[in-house]
């Protein structure tokens, strides 16, 4: 089995008798977006999440690949910040993503 995890989308493939087969996603895409959205009640992965770009921008985590490993006060970071629809706040020079789960605040790490 071999995983890509993009930073704007993800795929499964499964080696078979020396073929490389992509698995479809639940919408039957070979793609998912590497995406994560909270809905206030839920958390929502991949097509999913994407669809809630429009209604619910704040609580939608796409492109955030790009972070991990790196300070907040990377210039490419805050570069970045300034695309992104949902918050994304300092812990020390930790990078937080910030959410509305549940009726609460969240902090969560990249």
């Amino acid at each position: 089995i071999g995983i890509d995890l993009g930073t704007s989308f993800s795929c499964v493939g499964v080696l078979q008798n020396g073929i490389i087969e992509i698995i479809a996603n639940d919408y039957g895409g070979r793609t998912t977006p590497s995406c994560v959205a909270f809905d206030g009640q839920e958390r929502l992965i991949g097509e999913a999440a994407s669809m809630q770009g429009a209604m619910n921008p704040k609580n939608v985590l796409c492109e955030i690949k790009r972070l991990i490993g790196r300070s907040f006060h990377d210039p490419s970071v805050q570069k970045d910040i300034k695309r992104f629809a949902f918050d994304v706040v300092p812990e020390g020079e930790k990078i937080k993503l910030k959410v509305d789960y549940h009726g609460q605040i969240n902090l969560f790490s990249p």
